[in-house]
Order: C-alpha cells, then sequence, then structure tokens
C-alpha cells in the first residue's frame, strides 16, 4: 500500500479511493477523510486492554472445563443420560463461544492490532491459533491479501462467487435461462447450509475453495496444492516458506498434545466432547462471521476497472449478534466495516471508531444487519452469482442515471443474483483434480 492525495491505495491499481467519480452525487468521500474522523488514540493499541481481554477470555475458558469436571463428577449427572448429554452440549456450545473469541483476538495479532510490536503480536497470535489447529501465518498471508483487495472479483480471495457463464456451467444449464431457474427446496437449502457451516472452515483451509484462480500466486497447480498447509502451494511466495513451515508445526503439536489427552482420558469420547465439539462450534462461528459480512443482495462486488480499495472495503455489513457478538466475539460481526477500513484498529476500539466513519459513508453504508439462520437462507438463496445491473449502480449512486447509455466501466458494480445451489465445492475453482 501507499499513501497518496486521495489517501491509502494498492500500488497496482491506479484508481483513486473516491466512492464515487463523477455524477451529481456528494460521496467523493477518501481514506484520508475516514482516518480524520477517527480519534487518533484509536490506532494504538493499549497493552493492558489487549491482555485483559485475552486473560478474561482464558478464565472464561477456565471457569468452563473447571464447571464441566465438577458436574461430570455428581452422581446425577453419572446416572443420568439425559444430564449427561445436556452438560456436555451446553459445555460445547458454551466453550465454542469463548474460543472463538479468542480466535479473534489472534485474527486482531495477524493485523498488528494486539500491540505496537509484532513480535508479540506473531507470538500472541501463533500460540491462540495453533492452540485451535488454525494455521497462523498462513491464514494471515491470504487475510492480508483478502483484505488488500476485498470484493474484488478477480483479486480477492473469499467468497468470490461465479458470474452467469460460469454459474450456469456449474448448474448444468444454458445462461439464457438462468432467471427461470428456481431455488433450492428448504430442506435441501438447510442441508446446504450445515454442510458449509461444519466443514466450510476446514475445507478452505485445505483447498482454498471460493476463491478465483486470477488470485493466488502460483497457478495451474492442482487442488492439493492450493492448502494453507502446502509451504511450496500455490497461495504463497517463496519468501514466506518458513513462515508456513512454523503454522504446520504449530498445528502438528497441538495434534500431538491432543494425542496424549487422548491417553490420559483413556477414551476418546471425552477428547470429544473435552475439545473437539467446542473447536467444532468456533469452525461454525468464524465461517458464519466472514460468510455473513461478505454475502447479502444489497452489496456489490466490483470489476478490475471499477474497483478501488474504499469501494472493495465498505461492500461489506455490519451484523448485529446481541451480547454474543459485542461481549464474546469482540466486535468482530459488529463494526466489521471500520475492520475493513482500518484493520489495525483493535477490538476495543472499533466502536468509536465506527461511531466516526458511518455517517461518511453514505449510501456505501449497508446498514446493520441480522446474525442469524434466515440470514444465511437469505445469502444462499439470492446470492448465487453476479453480473452487471446499471440501474442498481445509479440506485446505489456508482453512478448518474444521465450516464446509464455510456458504457462507465469505472463506475460498474457486479450484482447478486439468486438461483439455485451447484453441488458443492471441493476444490478450488478451475483448479486441476491432480
Amino acid at each position: 500500500m501507499e499513501r497518496g492525495k486521495t489517501g491509502f491505495r494498492t500500488v497496482a491499481e491506479p484508481h483513486p479511493t473516491h466512492l464515487v467519480e463523477g455524477g451529481n452525487l456528494n460521496e467523493t468521500v477518501t481514506v484520508d477523510d475516514l482516518r480524520r474522523a477517527v480519534p487518533e488514540y484509536c490506532f494504538t493499541p493499549s497493552l493492558f486492554w489487549s491482555f485483559f481481554y485475552l486473560f478474561r477470555d482464558l478464565v472464561y475458558s477456565g471457569i468452563l472445563l473447571t464447571a464441566l469436571y465438577q458436574l461430570l463428577q455428581t452422581s446425577a449427572v453419572q446416572n443420568s443420560s439425559l444430564l449427561y448429554y445436556l452438560t456436555v452440549n451446553v459445555y460445547g456450545i458454551c466453550q465454542g463461544i469463548v474460543w472463538t473469541g479468542l480466535w479473534v483476538i489472534a485474527h486482531d495479532c495477524g493485523h498488528s492490532g494486539f500491540s505496537r510490536w509484532s513480535v508479540l503480536n506473531d507470538s500472541v497470535g501463533f500460540m491462540l491459533h495453533s492452540c485451535l489447529l488454525a494455521p497462523y501465518f498462513s491464514w494471515k498471508s491470504t487475510h492480508r491479501r483478502h483484505h488488500i483487495y476485498a470484493n474484488h472479483i478477480e483479486k480477492d480471495l473469499n467468497y468470490v462467487p461465479p458470474l452467469r457463464q460460469s454459474y450456469a456451467d456449474k448448474i448444468g444449464q444454458a445462461v439464457e435461462v438462468l432467471e427461470e431457474i428456481g431455488q433450492d427446496a428448504p430442506v435441501v437449502l438447510f442441508l446446504r447450509i450445515l454442510l458449509q457451516q461444519t466443514i466450510g472452515w476446514n475445507w478452505y483451509i485445505l483447498t482454498n475453495i471460493t476463491c478465483p484462480p486470477t488470485a493466488v500466486p502460483k497457478k495451474g497447480m492442482s487442488m492439493w496444492r492450493h492448502s494453507h498447509f502446502d509451504p511450496q502451494g500455490a497461495l504463497f511466495y517463496p519468501s514466506e516458506w518458513l513462515s508456513i513451515v512454523l503454522s504446520d508445526l504449530g498445528c502438528l503439536a497441538v495434534i500431538a498434545g491432543l494425542y496424549q489427552l487422548y491417553l490420559r482420558f483413556g477414551s476418546f469420547e471425552t477428547l470429544f466432547w473435552v475439545y473437539i465439539v467446542p473447536w467444532t462450534w468456533v469452525n461454525h462461528w468464524i465461517v458464519m462471521i466472514t460468510y455473513l459480512h461478505h454475502t447479502h443482495p444489497s452489496m456489490p462486488k466490483y470489476t478490475p476497472e471499477s474497483w478501488n480499495f474504499l469501494r472493495g472495503a465498505t461492500a461489506t455489513m455490519d451484523r448485529d449478534f446481541g451480547i454474543i457478538g459485542t461481549h464474546f466475539f469482540h466486535h468482530i460481526s459488529t463494526d466489521h466495516v471500520t475492520h475493513h477500513l482500518f484493520s489495525r484498529i483493535p477490538h476495543y476500539y472499533s466502536p468509536v471508531a465506527s461511531q466516526a466513519i458511518i455517517p461518511l459513508l453514505g449510501r456505501h453504508y449497508h446498514g446493520r444487519g441480522d446474525f442469524n439462520y434466515q440470514e444465511l437462507q437469505t445469502a444462499f438463496s439470492r446470492c448465487q452469482w453476479v453480473e452487471e445491473d446499471p440501474g442498481k449502480d445509479v440506485a446505489f449512486g456508482l453512478r448518474a442515471a444521465e450516464s446509464l447509455d455510456d458504457k462507465d466501466r469505472k463506475n460498474t458494480g457486479l450484482w447478486y443474483r439468486g438461483g439455485r445451489s451447484p453441488l458443492p465445492e471441493y476444490k478450488m475453482r478451475e483448479a486441476k483434480s491432480f
């Protein structure tokens, strides 16, 4: 990134960071305008508050583990299958929420939002993510590129939808009849959502699904060479080799530790309820957070000609999830727009920053959506593919109405269309099977 007169921009992209170019719309805010509106202290992490929230979440986790142990020793739980399964499931759900908060703190570390020292950031982030079997440095690398090119149809790495022809090929239909295609039956929709929410994160880490082939550094590799665990794979530059190996070693060390726990417990069932169930809940929440923030019928993707950093960063949606979103998930869902604009702002300052930023965004702030199953249904049924829609460009403020007859490539969005779900993705788009 470099800093110019209109704010921050990616060096490879010549476009300024205005939300709107031309037309009669008064929405020419720049990244610098937004940054000046945010109190300066928000950009400097506080060691006190960073460690406070880290220790608080660790205490929560310890309390839940202690409570589980004590309850499993009681005669009531030992003599009742109903109480036993109720206890371990409530523990798994609650621990999954707490561990998701720890996951978010590690994510802050990857953005240098935990402290001003990179060694401390990476040390804390590496330990936390490794404990949750997330390859810290690997995901830090691809996630950083997602932030740089958010909602770029060719360079973003997460939840990039297909265009009309590609979608038609995926469902085996002609492009001319896509508007006549119905949506999934409720039971099919439920099963597709269930599949994504249970194994979506793990399959993404292994194969980099939802990413276009144009976004990876090395082209033409097989599906298994798009893994976040492959230091010489398609996702990484040669200079990143050592950090990817370290990520792998961190995860392997935790797996070895889990095996020792299994031996100590004397049964896989105990390990399953103590670790695997809450870990699966963490993966569910992370997928749901990232999917809902970047997938909604009102939010555009951008062509290479129309994309710039500010447009891409604001094409996401804040989501309200009550006390779970604010207290346990550290505002990652309630202040996601701010996080994409200034990812180094620590989570505990993001509400203040959002209050300063949102009034300046105009129509490019998409409001606060809900965070629930109904929103997953909306995203799945109405956000299958994208194409140009000049009328939506005008309504959104990308271009003026009088420019509809012009091929205004610099102010063209790509808008979601509905349809039925293709077969589940099992590899990155266009990647070879072997």
